[in-house]
């Protein structure tokens, strides 16, 4: 994995500190998190998303799902089948965590579960005080200041 600098971002930046935290965090928990289980993040349209999570072995009941501020956390837990003799154990019921940042204006609106598929949809919504506007320009003197 490999390791960026972002401190010449950060000194010409103001207000970006919690994207640099969430950036710094994300590449720490990508080296202690490995990919299980393996998931897809998909772009319906500009407001929609949805992250598919592969979770063969789990049932819905087995899986918690955690929205807050800014983090999304997925888990999964299987009870314990005492009395099992595997010959082979190739469906995996190790617990797993996986951890997704979310920007300040996406929530997560349902989750699904289909034939070992795991969907979850999130929606982003900009409040009015977010999006581009024009500013205009008070009329007067070059030299008068604002106050």
């Amino acid at each position: 994995m490999r390791n960026y600098d972002l401190t010449n971002f950060s000194r010409s930046s103001v207000g970006f500190e919690p994207f640099f935290s969430i950036l710094n965090g994300a590449s720490r928990r990508l080296e202690s998190e490995g990919n299980f289980p393996p998931c897809d993040i998909i772009k319906k349209d500009d407001a929609n998303y949805c992250i598919r999570l592969a979770v063969a072995g789990f049932s819905p009941d087995d899986i918690t799902i955690t929205a807050q501020q800014n983090l999304l956390k997925v888990a999964g837990r299987k009870p314990s089948e005492a009395g099992k003799q595997y010959l082979h154990e190739g469906i995996t019921d190790t617990e797993f965590e996986r951890q997704f940042s979310l920007a300040d204006h996406v929530e997560v609106t349902n989750a699904g579960y289909d034939k070992g598929i795991l969907e979850i949809a999130l929606h982003s919504e900009l409040p009015e005080t977010a999006k581009a506007r024009k500013i205009s320009i008070n009329g007067g003197g070059a030299h008068k200041r604002l106050s």
